[in-house]
């Protein structure tokens, strides 16, 4: 694996984008609910003032939303998309971003694509990788605790009952 050399946005920064986002398209949604894209969804639907757009050519209704086929498909430009796609596919998502006109491009927990990054900074996208919407959301809201993600205890061991 290359060394990442890709710096993206700040906490400062990152919080800016979710502040001045009103819609996100999720690109790669699911139906199954052991998928990272069903979580993030489920969350975004209940725990957030985001207008959500499904994408996925595979699907026609996902948690009761209409799932479109691909973003050029959607009623409106996504303030955000938000990848959850092989690494393989990355530089297809983003020639779609661009090609809608959307103004950032988020790629999820564990996906990271340097190419995508430079070439999505250069068309003047606010890029970010290798983080959750989710996550960063109930962070800056004060939701990680609703979110299961800070218990609020601090202990290696495992709590028992």
């Amino acid at each position: 694996m290359t060394a990442r050399t890709w710096q993206g946005p700040s906490a400062q920064e990152r919080l800016a984008l979710l502040r001045r986002t009103r819609s996100i398209a999720i690109v790669g949604a699911s139906n199954n609910p052991a998928r990272a894209s069903y979580f993030v969804t489920t969350y975004l639907l209940s725990s957030s003032p985001y207008r959500l757009f499904l994408v996925n050519p595979r699907e026609t209704e996902i948690l009761g939303q209409p799932v479109y086929p691909s973003l050029a498909d959607l009623p409106e430009t996504p303030d955000l998309v938000d990848v959850f796609r092989r690494h393989d596919d990355l530089p297809g998502v983003l020639d779609e971003t661009l090609a809608v006109g959307a103004p950032a491009l988020w790629l999820q927990l564990g996906s990271w694509h340097e190419e995508v990054a430079r070439r999505g900074e250069a068309a003047g996208l606010t890029v970010v990788m290798d983080r959750c919407v989710k996550i960063e959301h109930a962070r800056f809201h004060g939701g990680l605790h609703l979110a299961g993600f800070d218990t609020g205890v601090i202990s290696s061991r495992r709590a028992l009952g």
